[in-house]
């Protein structure tokens, strides 16, 4: 079981693109995170914190972004990472991120989409063998 959770777009001007999703779109802004050592900023913009979102990240640097790759990824909830890991694997899904953490794994659909999923509620207790997984690709 999962449940979508954000798509996440990158911007070059936070503010414009902030003011698109409310003004325009009739979004709010439900929650900002700045994280200055790592330099970058996430803006989730939906009509609640419930409901699915638009993740804005604002990197801080000066790369710009051609038309097409400011998309970042699908995040869906999943019950349980560990489970569904193995059953994208079982699949023949390679596991790009491994959930090494107990709450985080990065995969690609057949489009090369890439979708992020996290462990609903705390992180789960580390485990085998998808504590000592190497990243693989690009996420």
């Amino acid at each position: 079981m999962s449940r979508f959770l954000h798509a996440m777009i990158r911007t070059t001007d936070p503010q414009a693109s902030i003011r698109f999703y409310t003004d325009g779109l009739g979004l709010k802004l439900i929650k900002q995170n700045d994280y200055p050592d790592a330099k970058f900023s996430l803006y989730f913009l939906g009509e609640d914190e419930h409901g699915p979102m638009v993740e804005l990240t604002h990197n801080h640097d000066d790369r710009e972004y051609s038309h097409g790759d400011q998309f970042g990824h699908l995040a869906y909830q999943v019950d349980d990472i560990y489970v569904m890991c193995q059953h994208l694997q079982d699949m023949g899904v390679t596991i790009l991120r491994p959930p090494r953490d107990g709450r985080m794994a990065f995969i690609k659909d057949p489009n090369g989409i890439s979708i992020e999923l996290l462990q609903k509620g705390d992180a789960l207790e580390r485990k085998e063998p998808w504590a000592s997984m190497e990243s693989q690709g690009s996420w």
